[in-house]
């Protein structure tokens, strides 16, 4: 992030467009947004709710608006301004000149916090993806002292292109390349999902709205040090690591990436790759934050960025991957709003929890383990004594209820075991090679 930005004071605004519909009101769409400031260090020195009934295709907001912008900046000293809400290049452009002062919407925000926050090969490379397709349509704001024209080549010269198309044209380039490497991540991922599918663990991914508590949980129960603070996107990376539950020998919890409303389309693109993880999920925790007063607005939207990858049916709401809702925060709720909690979460595939004190994380883990093991049933297999892989693996990854001698066969002795297994580690035993 530029130099510009990095603790700057900042003026915060949240248009509430008469015309639109918007799942949060506009108070906590202005708390999410100042939420989203404070991710990338500024300090806000303002910030207001501004109501706009006709959007100004020049500027979004009345000049009378744009005139109290103007002295606001100056009474608070504010070096930027932030406009929690899609801004078109040309209406920053203009706000630009008009405030003196730099100026960047929701989706630049977040860009700045992604960019700020990917740790990986994989988050960079989907970052800088989303950012130049972003600064595309803005190169007009940016190089307007370049628009000029080169000479061409031959005996004419020509008129060549200018400075901006030659831009464009590498940024085209550059988006490619990025494009075709982040193809490659995907089919690796799907190469390593496949390779766990076969492996005879359960995978456990936990969803949920940004700073819901998801990375908190997540070391609570494997011991790790993701990083956990009270900020929006403090994790973009997803982490996984192995967790024993209840009866479940070993499972893999994977945490991936908070959702938010209104996500720039450019990152839901990018980071599809990461969030895909969750379709291999044998089980999917959405962790909430049930001390936010907008949590039911917050589920909303995971629940479609679900949908969008195909986990979720659009219509019914229904998924085939089990889905358990994971009520956290419940050390910020008052006795009377954590039994009422209790009582409706027991009617519900739901559990109430406080990730940070570790209460209800016993019961989580019960019905987690509950869940994976509901589907196993018993099976009675006969295995020849000489085929010691096959009699230890249903030793390793079922629960071996009976083991006793089964005669002679055409191989040898056998053995026969009474196991109950789950459909899929039945699966992966039927597909050993005898």
């Amino acid at each position: 992030m530029d130099e510009v930005t990095r603790g700057a004071r900042a003026l915060v605004l949240c248009p509430d467009i008469r015309s639109q519909r918007y799942d949060l009101d506009a108070r906590e769409r202005l708390e999410e947004a100042q939420g989203l400031a404070l991710a990338i260090g500024v300090e806000i020195a303002h910030s207001e709710i501004l109501t706009i009934r006709q959007i100004q295709p020049n500027s979004l907001f009345g000049s009378g608006q744009v005139e109290n912008i103007a002295t606001w900046c100056e009474q608070y000293e504010c070096e930027l301004v932030i406009v929690d809400g899609a801004l078109s290049p040309i209406q920053q452009r203009n706000l630009e000149e008009r405030l003196k002062r730099k100026v960047i919407d929701r989706t630049g925000l977040i860009l700045e916090i992604f960019g700020e926050r990917a740790a990986t090969a994989e988050g960079r490379l989907q970052v800088e993806l989303a950012h130049l397709d972003y600064q595309q349509s803005r190169l007009v704001r940016s190089w307007t002292h370049l628009e000029r024209q080169r000479g061409g080549f031959g005996f004419l010269g020509g008129p060549g292109e200018t400075q901006i198309e030659a831009d464009r044209r590498m940024i085209r380039q550059r988006m490619g390349r990025l494009r075709r490497e982040l193809e490659q991540v995907r089919k690796t991922r799907a190469l390593h999902r496949e390779r766990r599918g076969r492996a005879p663990w359960p995978v456990i991914a936990l969803v949920g709205y940004t700073n819901a508590g998801k990375s908190t949980l997540f070391n609570r129960l494997t011991g790790a040090e993701v990083m956990a603070e009270d900020l929006l996107f403090a994790t973009l990376d997803p982490t996984m690591r192995a967790i024993s539950l209840p009866g479940v020998e070993k499972a893999i919890l994977s945490d991936t990436v908070g959702f938010i409303s209104d996500l720039p389309t450019q990152l839901v693109a990018a980071f599809r790759a990461t969030l895909e993880e969750v379709t291999g999920a044998d089980i999917i925790c959405h962790v909430r934050d049930m001390a936010n007063p907008a949590h039911a607005a917050q589920k909303k939207q995971v629940m479609e960025v679900l949908a969008d990858l195909g986990v979720v049916d659009r219509e019914t709401g229904e998924s085939d991957i089990p889905i358990i809702e994971v009520w956290n925060k419940a050390d910020l709720l008052s006795p009377e709003r954590q039994a009422e909690l209790r009582e409706v979460a027991e009617g519900q595939d739901a559990v109430l929890i406080s990730a940070t004190s570790g209460a209800g994380i016993d019961d989580f883990t019960a019905k987690v383990a509950d869940i994976l093991t509901a589907q196993a049933r018993e099976v009675t297999v006969t295995v020849p004594v000489s085929d010691g892989r096959r009699i230890a693996w249903l030793h390793a990854h079922g629960e071996v209820l009976q083991d006793e001698d089964a005669g002679e066969g055409g191989q040898g002795p056998l053995r026969r075991l009474t196991v109950r297994l789950n459909p899929k580690e039945l699966g992966q035993f039927s597909s050993l090679e005898t």
